[in-house]
């Protein structure tokens, strides 16, 4: 069938240039910087300072804020400066590090976590507790919240992350579906005394430390839970972390100021954190967003593809009056890819889902679509961010029109003849999305001779559509949890799908089944030789890709500019992100200028 197109190349040039040029003048001007983040800085002990509110944005406002419930990366960033857990990422290496846990003992079965709870953390002071004053975190606060996430619930999200893993979790969560909980909660959960938590698993786990580091591991107190149900959903944060939540309004701000009874403190001895506050916006497009960066109005920002021809040379290097910013890059533990969803009588079949993925020249759409901005996904689900992954040795799909064709005609749809109708589902926020998506369509129509539609959704609707299967193609993308390959490969994990197709699917939304697959990372997950099991990740990887259960497009890579008075935000593949050592100072350059 014919459908009619526009020069696609062209439009995104002419857009470039003019984004471009608005830029440049922005800059050459100097822009309107209104505020001075400086002023009113207070000096701290080893040089650094206290005081300033640090302004970000999100191009999407946050889906949800309950711990067990937060699956997306917006509510995550603004939740982990609230929240902790028993072990936190080091942001420069994304190391374990000690958080409410002081330090932990594992058995030599590696079954058996004994936790070491730190004395002296509090829940943040809030209306919930007697008199508005937090109290201290003990041991059974930590079992009450991992119990909580091996429950039936709406808004439970994480239970996967126990499931199958944790003694009695399967146990305790069937408990709950049938309304008749266990008395004593998960049985391999135990609290040994005050300060110290026992966790037993049903076999080796390399990366449960990992786990525990994610949002399903933040620890928060039943009081706030009793008092504002559906509202820690969305409105409430009330944790033991740097920040609180203080002021909120939907699709406009997120504000949170310093916690004054925070716990932790730094090498010289400062109370963290050091910043006044956190400010986050949400300007919906990232050229608004670069726009913002440069008159001074946002800390950092990262470098629009549509106008880094005017920012930087080939060899990253600013150019002109932009080298009054500081600008890093991070290769990303995020893969960009498609959607197919597998209980769909139509992408059940691998012959069409092969065929789709040999019909998508992701090298163009690297070159040409995104201006270089990542690496094109020939290889599998895990992206080349893990140092010890041989990525090369999973094989992937290249373009080949010709062989698409071949096999969308074996699927019984010769040229394309009597195809239905194909729709893409995409969140908006961020223009990226929708260029890829123009891309992909148009090489899937060109190549297959077939009718792709769009549905743009906001971005909690979008997910939930492709959560419960409400939709059979969409945009997906995937940041990392912790790092480790498996918590990519984890999304094609079958256990994860429900059995009853009306359920939500939240981890493995493409409902991929494979008893193969399966196989081969279970004893993955068993392997704690780190070179043995990355070799059976990557197998597991290439299983997953011969049958095509997604369409693989990029790998992310970060180019983030900062002003050069923001000190120790440390940029790293997971995009984890600690603002409770972050600080603000002149540097020379800046003095030199005033």
């Amino acid at each position: 069938m014919i459908v009619k197109k526009h020069n696609f190349e062209t439009i995104m040039n002419i857009r470039s240039l003019l984004l471009g040029f608005i830029a440049l003048m922005l800059v050459s001007c100097g822009g309107s910087n209104k505020r001075d983040p400086l002023e009113g800085l207070r000096e701290g002990k080893g040089g650094i300072n206290y005081g300033g509110v640090f302004h970000t944005n999100e191009v999407e406002y946050l889906r949800s804020l309950y711990p067990p419930n937060i699956g997306e990366v917006i509510g995550f960033r603004i939740a982990s400066q609230c929240y902790e857990g028993l072990v936190r990422f080091s942001t420069k290496d994304l190391s374990i590090t000690p958080c409410i846990a002081e330090s932990w003992d594992i058995d030599s079965t590696a079954t058996k976590y004994t936790f070491y709870i730190r004395k002296g953390v509090y829940f943040q002071d809030d209306e919930c507790f007697e008199k508005g004053k937090g109290r201290e975190v003990t041991a059974k606060d930590i079992k009450w919240c991992f119990d909580k996430i091996c429950e039936s619930d709406p808004l439970n999200q994480g239970f996967w992350v126990f499931k199958d893993r944790v003694v009695g979790a399967n146990e305790y969560f069937q408990s709950t579906v049938d309304k008749d909980p266990l008395e004593g909660g998960v049985e391999g959960i135990k609290v040994i005394d005050e300060y110290t938590l026992e966790i037993r698993l049903e076999k080796s786990f390399a990366s449960f430390l990992g786990v525990l580091g994610t949002q399903y591991g933040y620890i928060y107190p039943i009081e706030a839970l009793d008092n504002y149900g559906i509202d820690l959903n969305t409105r409430k944060c009330v944790g033991t972390g740097p920040f609180i939540l203080k002021e909120l309004s939907v699709d406009e701000n997120v504000i949170l100021v310093r916690n004054e009874n925070y716990w932790g403190k730094d090498e010289f001895g400062n109370q963290l954190p050091y910043l006044d506050a956190i400010k986050f916006s949400f300007i919906k497009e990232l050229q608004s967003e670069f726009f913002e960066f440069v008159k001074g109005n946002l800390e950092f920002t990262y470098l629009p593809i549509l106008i880094r021809d005017q920012v930087v040379d080939e060899n990253m290097n600013l150019k002109g009056s932009y080298d009054r910013f500081n600008i890093s890059k991070a290769a990303a533990m995020v893969i960009q890819y498609y959607g197919f969803q597998h209980q769909h009588e139509l992408f059940k079949n691998k012959l069409i889902r092969q065929a789709f993925n040999y019909a998508v020249d992701r090298d163009k759409i690297v070159k040409h679509t995104l201006k270089g901005d990542g690496i094109p996904a020939f290889s599998g689900i895990v992206p080349p961010a893990f140092t010890d992954y041989n990525i090369e040795s999973v094989k992937g799909y290249n373009y080949d029109p010709d062989k698409a064709k071949k096999l969308l005609s074996e699927a019984g749809y010769p040229n394309g003849e009597g195809f239905p109708k194909v729709t893409l589902q995409l969140n908006s926020g961020g223009s990226k999305n929708f260029y890829v998506a123009e891309a992909i369509k148009k090489m899937l129509e060109d190549n297959l001779n077939i009718n792709i539609g769009y549905r743009l959704l906001p971005m909690a609707q979008h997910y939930e559509n492709v959560e419960n299967g409400k939709c059979n193609f969409w945009r997906a993308g995937w940041l990392a949890d912790y790092p480790d390959p498996e918590n990519f490969l984890t999304l094609l994990y079958g256990p994860h799908v429900p059995k009853d197709p009306t359920m939500n699917s939240y981890v493995n939304s493409v409902r991929y089944q494979s008893a193969k697959f399966d196989s081969i990372f279970n004893q993955a997950l068993q392997t704690i030789d780190k070179d043995k099991r990355y070799q059976l990740y990557s197998m597991a990887d290439q299983v997953a890709m011969n049958d095509a259960a997604i369409m693989p497009l990029f790998y992310e890579e970060r180019y983030r500019l900062t002003h050069k008075h923001v000190q120790n935000f440390n940029i790293n593949a997971q995009d984890f992100r600690d603002y409770k050592v972050v600080y603000f100072k002149q540097d020379k350059e800046q003095l030199a200028d005033r």
